[in-house]
């Protein structure tokens, strides 16, 4: 096996093609945009960037774990609101949350782990109750499954507020091995900001030229996304068939109330060799999250959770 030829020199520090791809596309200043180790690496640069003890930071629950342990971690509050019991944002929390400055709000859509989004009505309304001086950082790690949700550059590009929007080459491209995010900010200067606390080299050459022939390959994005619709409507419809109840999700993964305790159950579907994801944060202990697979596997996984349910309950 011959290594690739070019890899004896360091990548582009700036991923200056990437950007200028993704800025003619999208209609944005490159300037305003900056790559990532995976946009959970981008996340990390906000929190070292901008909070300090005693900051507060809004977020969702359930929550993505690093929009939580990352602002810890940098000596943080962190204040998490609930959604309705139908898995939908509840905006008058939201409104509620609000009436406290924060120095972040951390929001998914689709969320992560349930898989619900906001449409764009929500989204502008949570944006109207924010305080003004609140940067918002908005996750679209699942942007491109999304069919009735908001795009939240097109809410916020006309926002003279701070803000800025996460995406990925992990999920509907396909790149999740070689790491490799983006973020859209409100204004340069905070691009700024997060190039002063990463490290130079953050995303590798093979990262940022897989990602140039993703970007440069629609059609495979798209594929993707019909793909994971089909399945993910027939796996709820089966799950639910089965007495399961099922997040309704517009990503690649589904939320499951499995009315067991999760960690066993995940012990007993590592007994058939698969690996999902047990929620651990209070009320969503009996829930697991699994990600779509091609069509036997999911087969595989309803099967085997069966089983383990079965197991369980005897």
């Amino acid at each position: 096996m011959h290594a690739r030829a070019g890899l004896e020199r360091y990548p582009d520090p700036t991923g200056r093609t990437l950007r200028q791809l993704i800025g003619g596309q999208l209609d944005v200043d490159p300037a305003r945009i900056i790559l990532g180790n995976g946009s959970e690496n981008i996340l990390e640069l906000l929190c070292l960037a901008l909070l300090d003890p005693e900051d507060r930071v809004v977020t969702q629950q359930p929550c993505f774990s690093l929009h939580e342990s990352l602002p810890l971690m940098m000596g943080a509050t962190v204040d998490k609101v609930p959604l309705n019991d139908d898995f939908s944002f509840n905006l008058r929390a939201w409104a509620t949350a609000f009436q406290q400055p924060a120095k972040l709000l951390m929001l998914s859509t689709p969320s992560n782990p349930v898989g619900t989004a906001l449409s764009h009505t929500e989204l502008t309304a949570l944006i109207a109750a924010a305080p003004p001086d609140t940067l918002l950082v908005i996750d679209e790690a699942y942007f491109e499954f999304v069919e009735n949700g908001a795009d939240a550059l097109a809410i916020l590009g006309a926002q003279p507020r701070p803000w800025i929007i996460l995406r990925t080459f992990s999920k509907a491209y396909g790149l999740a091995g070689l790491r490799i995010g983006y973020g859209i900010a409100s204004h340069p200067s905070l691009i700024d900001a997060l190039h002063r606390v990463r490290t130079p080299y953050n995303v590798n050459q093979p990262a940022q030229e897989a990602a140039q022939a993703a970007w440069l390959d629609p059609q495979h994005v798209m594929r993707s996304r019909e793909f994971v619709a089909i399945e993910r409507q027939r796996l709820t419809a089966q799950l639910q068939a089965a007495g399961f109840r099922v997040a309704p999700s517009q990503a690649n993964f589904l939320f499951i109330d499995t009315a067991c305790n999760a960690l066993e159950v995940v012990d007993e579907l590592l007994k058939d060799g698969i690996i999902v994801k047990a929620w651990r944060e209070a009320g969503y202990t009996g829930f697991i999250r699994v990600s779509l697979g091609l069509p036997q596997q999911n087969q595989a996984f309803f099967a085997s959770l069966q089983r383990a349910v079965a197991a369980l309950a005897g």
